[in-house]
C-alpha cells in the first residue's frame, strides 16, 4: 500500500519530473516501504541524470549494502567521494569515506 507521503511526492513529481530532491525523497519513501529494489533504481536514476546529487551516492551505498552488493556499494562511494571533493564538501566526504572504512576499504 502506498503511503500518503509517498503519493504526495509522486504528485509533485508530476510537475516537477527533473527535481532530483523529490525523486531522493521518493527512493526514501520506497525503502521505507519495504521496496528497496524501486529505492536503488531511483537512487541510480538520479546518479546518472545529476551526478552532483550528492545526498544520492550515501544513500545508495548504504542500500546496495543492505542487498548484498558490498563490491557496488564501495564503487558508489568512490564515486561520490570524488564528487565531494570537486564541491568541497568535507562533510559528505568524511560519511562516504566512514562508509568504506565500515567495509574495510581505506584510501588516502
Amino acid at each position: 500500500m502506498i503511503s500518503e507521503r509517498l503519493k504526495m511526492i509522486e504528485h509533485m513529481l508530476e510537475t516537477n519530473p527533473r527535481d532530483s530532491f523529490l525523486h531522493y525523497a521518493a527512493a526514501l519513501e520506497h525503502h521505507k516501504q519495504g521496496d528497496l529494489a524501486r529505492a536503488i533504481s531511483i537512487l541510480r536514476q538520479i546518479v546518472r541524470e545529476n551526478p552532483d546529487y550528492l545526498a544520492s551516492y550515501y544513500q545508495l551505498g548504504k542500500f546496495l549494502e543492505e542487498k548484498g552488493k558490498s563490491t557496488e556499494a564501495i564503487e558508489v562511494y568512490q564515486s561520490g567521494k570524488g564528487i565531494a571533493r570537486r564541491q568541497n564538501d568535507m562533510k559528505t566526504l568524511g560519511e562516504l569515506s566512514e562508509a568504506l572504512m565500515l567495509l574495510d576499504v581505506y584510501e588516502d
